[in-house]
């Protein structure tokens, strides 16, 4: 029966799905005939010990050559997420120096000042009117540094400091530069 292909019934007997009596009539003498193969075949267990101790030995032996390279990434992810989560220390405080910002504004009702120090925000920081000639101050203590900031007169009008160096913003306006 070599080079012949079963019915899948026959095949269905090999497999211990139906038995001999499952078979039609006509199937029969087929399913003998494939039992008797099948029972003619040494079916005990091979055992090769020696190839499979060096097999694993072999294994054994490239799982350790490998196993730092594999490891070695992982530990350095390891490594940097311990130093990027552990807590920083806080910085040193940086030199703290107290300045004085005077504008001449006669005609203003109010004055405010707006720069980097304070995102720009034009309500945080009211000059006050020191006397009748229009002479506007506010004191602020800033971080050393390089510091851009601008008058805003009356809330609407944004003058830079005519006692200071400017720059320009961007914008199409000039905004005075204080290096502390």
């Amino acid at each position: 029966m070599s080079g012949h292909e079963f019915h899948p019934l026959v095949k269905q007997l090999l497999d211990g799905d139906i038995t001999l009596a499952d078979l039609p009539p006509e199937l029969r003498g087929e399913g003998e005939a494939a039992l008797r193969l099948l029972a003619a075949v040494d079916r005990t267990d091979i055992s090769m010990p020696a190839v499979t101790w060096r097999v694993m030995t072999t294994l054994e032996r490239r799982r350790r050559r490998f196993l730092p390279w594999l490891l070695a990434p992982a530990l350095a992810i390891a490594a940097a997420l311990v130093i990027l989560l552990r807590p920083t220390p806080p910085a040193p405080t940086a030199a703290l120096v107290t300045v004085r910002f005077v504008l001449v504004a006669p005609d203003a009702k109010q004055v405010s000042l707006a720069g980097t120090f304070n995102q720009w925000d034009a309500q945080v920081t009211p000059l006050v009117r020191t006397g009748a000639t229009g002479v506007w101050t506010a004191t602020l203590t800033l971080p050393a540094g390089q510091h851009q900031y601008a008058f805003v007169v009356d809330g609407v009008r944004w003058v830079p400091d005519p006692g200071a160096p400017a720059v320009d913003d961007g914008f199409g306006r000039r905004n005075s530069v204080l290096t502390l």
